[in-house]
């Protein structure tokens, strides 16, 4: 088991190094006094120009989603209208087009959430 950890570390000594290892037993002095596991950080670098263009980015596409919030909107005043103009019709069928006009409001309103979701997951997700 150790020697497998001594391996693994001198592997990824000479990978993180890029320039052989002149001896294994420079190696093994390496491996102990720095421990069997090295650390290995990688992280992503842009430049301030790049990091401009993705918030632009960012706030260009949350902008875009949030229109479905006034889709959704707009949905809800149709439901709610209709509703209004079949009670008109036929006041007998007031509670089927009651609950109808429920329906339609709640699948309206989770459109507007769902994309009122996507605009706040682009600003502060990504």
């Amino acid at each position: 088991m150790n020697s497998l950890r001594l391996i693994s570390a001198l592997n990824r000594m000479a990978l993180n190094s890029g320039r052989p290892l002149p001896s294994i037993m420079s190696a093994v002095h390496l491996a102990q006094t720095q421990g069997p596991y090295l650390p290995v950080s990688r992280s992503l670098s842009t430049t301030p120009i790049r990091s401009d263009i993705d918030s632009a980015a960012k706030f260009i596409g949350a902008g875009a989603a949030t229109v479905g919030v006034a889709g959704s909107g707009a949905g809800i005043g149709s439901v709610f209208g209709s509703l209004i103009i079949g009670y008109a019709r036929n006041p007998s069928l007031k509670q089927q087009l009651f609950s109808y006009a429920i329906l339609g409001f709640a699948l309206s309103e989770a459109m507007g959430l769902f994309c009122l979701m996507m605009a706040f997951l682009l600003l502060f997700a990504f």
